[in-house]
Parts: C-alpha cells; structure tokens; sequence
C-alpha cells in the first residue's frame, strides 16, 4: 500500500533518500527551507554570467555516484560530462610545488624523485588502501548501524585487522613515507573528514585510493550538475518538491510522527526522513521528551570544521593557476590543532583554491576567471567582516605570489563571503559546521548518531550527522540507508 513520505532538506542524502523511497512505490515529498535545491551543494549565477557552486568541488570516488545512478538505471553521462582533471592538483610548498599527476604511473615518478623507494611504497599504500576502499565502501558504510551484530559477517571478521580501525592515519602514513611533502600530500584527503590525522582511524587511508587512484574530476557546468541529475532522477520517481518551505514543527502523535506543518500549512505523513541538521531538528522540530539527545551530548562530539569561503570573479584571467590548489606554505598540524583542540581564527592558516574556469569556460565571462577560495576554520568561533577580510587579503597576497601576479584586488569584479553566520542561517548548521560530525574512532558506526529516531518509530534521519559520515558519496550512501530503514518500517506496519 502506498504510504506518504516527507523528506526535510534538498541536499545529497536528501534527494537520495527520497528518490529511493518513491522508487519504493511511495508518495515522497521534499521540503527545502531555501529558494533553490541542493542544500550545500546549491549554485549561483551573478549579473556578469559567473556560476559559483557553493559547496562542494572534489569529484572523488566515482564509482560510488556511479552506483546511485545505476540503481535507477542511469548513469552520470546521461545527466552530466565528466572531466578527468591532471594535474589533480597542485600544492604549495615553501620551497616549490607539487603537482599530482593524473597518471598513477606519473604519480610513482613523483614520489620516488621526492624520496628514494617511496614509489614502491607507493604501490603497497594503495594497494593496502583499495582492499579498505572495497570493503569499506562496499560493506562497511553501508549498514544502518543499530548494532555492532551488523557488522558479524565472514566478510567484514576476516578483514576487521587489515581494516585498521583501532590505529590512527597520522602514524599509519608515517609507516610508509617520511618526507614532509609526501606526508602532507597523504594526510590532505582525510581533513575533510573532520578530525586531524591523529584521531582519524587508519581506516580512512581508502581516501587516498578513491582520490588519487580513482582519479580528481569535474563535472562540466558545475558540481551542481550532480544535484539537477539527481533531482531528476527523484522526480522521475514521482517526488514532489516543495521549495521555500521552512519546516516549523514534526507533530507527533502516540509515539509516530503524524504531520509537519511549513509556511503555516500542514501536511498528514506516514514516515518522515530529516536530511536536515541533527541538532536543529531535535531542539527545534520536536518535542524535548521525543529527542535521541540532549544538548551536552552534542558539545561532547568532535566536528568537522567549519570554514571561511570567499567566491571571486576576476576581470581577467590568472596565469599558472590550476583548477585546485592547495596553499600548504604553513603547518598543518598547527592549522588542525587550532582547529579542533583551541577553537581560534588560525594564526597560520592553510587554505584552498578553485578554479573552475580553467577547466570550463562557461562558469566565467570570456577571458574571466571563476575563483573559490576555501579556508578551514573551527565551529563555534565569532564570526564578523573584519575578520573575513583579515584572512582574505592574506590569501590574495599568497595568491598572487603563487601565480607571479599583482593588483589582483583591483580586478575583482565580484565578491562574496561566506561562513560561520550563513552556514547556521541557510542550513540550521550546529555552530556553524560546514562538513558534519568528524569520523574520529570514538564517532564511527555505531557510535554515530543513530539513524533512527529510538522514541518516534517512523522518524529517520539522514545526513552528514548520522552514519555513515561527512562526504558526498557518504551523504549519498546515507540517503539510501534511511529510505530503506523507513521502507522497512512500513512494510512491517503493514503487516500488523
């Protein structure tokens, strides 16, 4: 029998739970409290023609968006072209650049000129770092994650030492290499897990084999090309979706969610799967008697940062730069220290850069560049414009020193920040987080926040809080495993 589903937030998980809850055979409705879809993953066009996706720009573990595609008989190339980038990126040293190339065989060549028998560590890192990838991804992340018996299979028991999650990346990396360039190049993938690499399990080095091996890409027109395809997809399925439609309350009923009313409506649900964050929705959509938590548990987790993002369009085109580049001059211990354990505006800061329109034309006037620039910062911290600007005429001075340019600020032709403030304003984001709750040891499977709300038998969440972690194949992931836990729950009320 068809039941009706609500989905609150437009985001990766999102769209994915609900297009596989329609594809269920269920009436689906998303509800997205901004004017357009994708949560941090919208775009935006200015007056002068340049397109900015706001969020994410890695293209990394194909396969795993591959796999969404596939479940509904698609794939990504009917929706979107992909390009393989290479460089993958460049990162800057104090002392020069390194540029990872696209080939794996080009990449062993720049390891071992980095450091003598690294590309043979090379081999046994990822070779190592794939069988973690194809368990991990494969079987590991894709359990709901009730209890710790999901995880007793022959499978996940015979590869739970090679998996490594009870040591840390931070020694792990160290095992294979000991060059501070190849260390920083290895470590980078896992900040955007949220912890520094001490606290990330040794796990995480499937990372670097969903990056570096599978390769960087970019689809054209956008990362935001991944959400219209997906959305799609969703409405192909027969998903409604319902923009500008803030949620105010999940009413519940004897122990069910009943009904959620928006814009001083309300609608009748059977199940309701929140892609919105964790936290606002327990403090602000139900009632305190309903929530799985309670704020001191919230303060006790560790989050993934938060961060300070500037979208640039330059009037003229800037030489030597790439379409991303890593500004590593500092040390990023130091960064991810203050970070997560002092909580302060970095003294040295590391930050990123993107630039599309080195790759397509399209995301900037002619002869026009499209610039993101991208810095790391910690959760909960006073965020004000004076401080912005601090950090962001830091970044231009290191930027023009990296591509050899000058008077780049007066070349601007359009300018907007963006971060601790707008992130809790457009998306109810936890202290401002911008990637989730960070994949430390102690907040992995289980230890994540649950994924089902355990006083309110047909709430679900979804999402970057909740399992199985920040990402957007995770995020993907995610939506799948909460509409199918939903699915489940109503084919059993159906039985009784």
């Amino acid at each position: 029998m068809k039941k009706r589903i609500a989905v609150i937030g437009s985001g990766f998980s999102g769209l994915s739970a609900a297009a596989y809850a329609a594809k269920g055979g269920h009436e689906v409705h998303i509800f997205e409290k901004n004017s357009s879809l994708g949560g941090r993953a919208r775009q935006f066009t200015t007056e002068k023609g340049y397109v900015f996706d706001m969020g994410p720009s890695w293209y990394w573990m194909p396969d795993i968006i591959d796999d969404f595609f596939r479940d509904f008989e698609k794939k990504t190339s009917d929706y979107y072209e992909l390009i393989s980038l290479d460089p993958q990126f460049e990162m800057v040293f104090t002392d020069g650049i390194m540029a990872v190339p696209k080939a794996y065989s080009d990449m062993r060549d720049l390891f071992e000129k980095t450091e003598k028998g690294a590309s043979k560590k090379l081999d046994d890192f990822m070779r190592d770092a794939q069988y973690k990838y194809e368990v991990g991804m494969k079987d590991f992340v894709t359990k709901p994650c009730h209890s710790w018996f999901e995880f007793i299979s022959p499978k996940i028991a015979k590869s739970a030492l090679k998996l490594d999650l009870l040591s840390n990346f931070h020694h792990f990396v160290r095992k294979y290499f000991s060059d501070p360039k190849l260390i920083m190049l290895m470590e980078f993938p896992v900040i955007f897990l949220g912890a520094a690499p001490k606290d990330i399990p040794a796990l995480y080095s499937l990372m670097n084999y969903g990056g570096y091996k599978l390769g960087t890409w970019y689809p054209m027109g956008g990362f935001y090309k991944v959400i219209e395809a997906m959305s799609e997809i969703a409405k192909e399925q027969g998903v409604q979706m319902h923009l500008n439609s803030n949620i105010d309350e999940i009413k519940i009923k004897k122990g069910k969610a009943s009904s959620i009313s928006f814009n001083g409506m309300e609608m009748d649900f059977d199940t309701v799967i929140a892609s919105s964050d964790y936290h606002h929705t327990e403090e602000e959509l139900i009632q305190e008697k309903y929530r799985n938590y309670n704020e001191d548990y919230w303060k006790k987790k560790t989050f993934a940062p938060s961060c300070l993002i500037y979208y640039l369009g330059f009037k003229e085109e800037i030489p030597d730069l790439k379409h991303h580049t890593l500004f590593f001059e500092n040390n990023l211990e130091l960064h991810t220290s203050e970070i997560y354990e002092d909580k302060k505006w970095p003294t040295k800061p590391l930050f990123y850069a993107c630039c599309p329109s080195k790759t397509d034309k399209n995301v900037a006037p002619e002869n026009c560049e499209n610039v993101f620039l991208l810095m790391p910062v910690a959760i909960g911290i006073e965020d004000n414009e004076e401080t912005r600007e601090r950090y962001f005429l830091e970044m231009i001075e290191r930027l023009e020193k990296h591509t050899g340019s000058s008077g780049l600020l007066s070349k601007i032709e359009y300018k907007r920040s963006y971060c601790i403030s707008d992130f809790k304003e457009d998306y109810n984001a936890y202290q401002g987080n911008a990637y989730g709750l960070a994949n430390t040891l102690n907040q992995t499977a289980v230890l994540k926040p649950s994924l089902r709300n355990k006083k309110v038998k047909n709430l679900f969440y979804t999402g970057q809080l909740t399992v199985p972690g920040p990402g957007v194949p995770p995020s993907i992931i995610s939506g799948k495993i909460a509409a199918t836990e939903a699915i489940k729950y109503l084919n059993y009320e159906n039985t009784i």
